[in-house]
């Protein structure tokens, strides 16, 4: 049976493993320290795992449900999972097996096959929590984990829909400690490792700005952002702040990108940086959300617009990006629509240009240009009334 890597699962109307593994003459379970009788299981929430030695995704995930059941164990829910084994080899199988700290049904083809043609089985991992018919189950349940750890416990539709709702929740905001913090960890760490207290943010306007060192991108913008950073932290009197949300691969990378940022950060170790990708759906890095003074998410789209217009962006709002667009507008209307350069042989019109090289004083500039339709030249606005004072 061809079985390909990914996370999906059917789920059939009715469960009755028992009778399964009764028809395969399996009386027992195994652990690794021997055999279990079949009813330890009876009255706990059975979840089967299908996973292989030889599968990347599924080695991937299981350290990931290792610390989730573990989590629930010390909890005191009564779970249980069994691993199904997709493994070539009785060698591969117990190797795998090893890794987990759950039980498994005895390593037969016979008995994996009835398995996944019962549960349909289509791709591994995949994991089968076994309910009463009347609760039903979520269709995703290890992307359901991977998204909620411990928390999408018990792993039902009505457990997704409340994640979801959370989700919402802190999407929309009004509580910045319920956004930032967890159970374990009430503030977040500036660069030389110091703790600041979330509760001592409340009330300014802060960035969270997701990206990882490894990305260019990041790297480019991150240069411009400093700038923009020290500038209003300067102008609004420390009433702004930035949050780095690493996506770095390591805690190695997360320490070079802090050495070179004056910001703040959430520890890597915490899975709070996680939460804060999916609840903001933060595809593409780098990315800049920003929490208004209210606690409420201004703009999920910030980056942009500070790459448009610096420190003018403040406070980041709508009504600021029309403001800005209503100055530059006025300030195109003040320009000529077209000029002659002395140096230069075409007519120069008047256009917008997110950036460009003046090709008189050789600096950056944005916005208004004077540009050639006919080659690449293009002239800060600034530079051609210069140019025609020259020659008064």
């Amino acid at each position: 049976m061809a079985v390909t890597a990914d996370y999906q699962v059917q789920f059939p109307e009715n469960d009755d493993i028992y009778s399964i593994l009764a028809a395969e003459g399996i009386e027992f379970l195994l652990s690794h320290s021997g055999e279990v009788p079949l009813e330890y299981i009876h009255g706990k929430t059975i979840c089967l795992f299908f996973s292989a030695n030889w599968c990347m995704p599924c080695k991937d995930f299981t350290p990931e449900l290792v610390k989730l059941y573990e989590s629930l164990q010390k909890r005191g829910e009564e779970l249980e999972i069994i691993f199904v084994s997709f493994d070539h080899d009785m060698t591969l199988f117990y190797e795998h097996f090893w890794s987990m700290p759950w039980l498994a049904v005895p390593f037969s083809l016979s008995l994996r096959n009835k398995l996944t043609d019962k549960y349909r089985i289509a791709r591994i991992p995949s994991l089968v929590p076994l309910y009463p018919d009347e609760i039903s189950v979520a269709e995703d349940v290890i992307g359901l984990i991977e998204d909620y750890g411990p928390e999408a416990f018990p792993f039902t539709k009505k457990r997704k829909e409340e994640l979801k709702a959370i989700d919402d929740s802190k999407r929309v905001g009004g509580d910045l400690e319920k956004l930032l913090t967890n159970e374990t960890r009430n503030y977040i760490v500036s660069r030389n490792g110091s703790k600041v207290l979330v509760s001592d943010l409340v009330g300014k306007t802060i960035g969270l700005y997701f990206g990882a060192h490894w990305c260019p991108p990041f790297r480019s913008f991150t240069s411009q952002f400093i700038d923009v950073y020290n500038e209003l932290t300067s102008s609004t009197k420390g009433s702004f702040e930035v949050i780095l949300v690493s996506t770095d691969r390591d805690s190695r990378e997360f320490n070079i990108n802090m050495t070179s940022m004056p910001w703040l950060a959430i520890p890597y170790e915490d899975r709070t940086r996680q939460d804060l990708c999916r609840i903001f759906n933060i595809k593409l890095i780098p990315a800049l959300v920003i929490i208004g003074p209210d606690e409420k998410t201004l703009n999920t789209n910030a980056r942009e617009m500070v790459s448009l217009y610096g420190s003018r962006s403040y406070p980041f709002t709508e009504s600021r990006i029309v403001e800005l667009e209503a100055c530059l507008k006025k300030e195109g209307d003040s320009f000529p629509r077209k000029v002659k350069d002395k140096k230069h042989e075409h007519e120069l019109k008047l256009d917008m240009a997110k950036g460009y090289v003046c090709d008189f004083c050789k600096k950056q500039g944005k916005f208004w240009a004077f540009t050639c339709d006919a080659c690449d030249y293009d002239l800060h606005p600034t530079c051609v009334e210069e140019q025609e004072a020259s020659l008064v």
